[in-house]
């Protein structure tokens, strides 16, 4: 197994969290919160990134609300700066763990995700079902040897 160095440096480096925030606030960048963040958007970013250089980064408490859609469903959202270090932590593992997963395995992967897992599994069930048929016509009694048999 390979051993892989200095990713707490790469994990909390001023560059990574920068492309985490960008990841953060895609579809949120006129929401309050992201607004705010963005407002003091390097003195944020060094807080964070000083807080875990120091291992004395707190989690938030959740963001608790309810959505109707179309059903009610409880949902817990992290705040937005723990969403950044959740990116900031993806953006160094995820390539290491990307490489060590089958290539058939599709939840939450870059290129990747349910269309194209609903895809693979069709190409699959045809190439099943044509060798199926396959199998049938080897297993059917051609009529020349059946007439030699007097079947007919």
């Amino acid at each position: 197994m390979k051993t892989y160095k200095n990713l707490f440096e790469e994990f909390v480096s001023f560059d990574n969290l920068l492309k985490a925030f960008k990841k953060a606030r895609r579809g949120k960048r006129y929401k309050g919160y992201a607004t705010g963040f963005n407002y003091n958007l390097a003195s944020n970013l060094l807080k964070i990134c000083s807080q875990l250089l120091q291992e004395c980064y707190q989690f938030d408490s959740y963001n608790v609300f309810y959505l109707y859609d179309p059903k009610k469903r409880l949902i817990k959202a992290p705040s937005f700066p723990d969403r950044i270090v959740h990116h900031a932590l993806c953006n160094v593992i995820e390539p290491i763990f990307d490489r060590k997963f089958i290539y058939d395995s599709y939840a939450c992967r870059k290129n990747k995700g349910t269309h194209r897992a609903v895809k693979r599994l069709q190409k699959f069930l045809i190439r099943m079902s044509q060798r199926e048929r396959e199998r049938e016509r080897e297993r059917e009694i051609p009529p020349c040897l059946c007439s030699q048999n007097g079947c007919l």
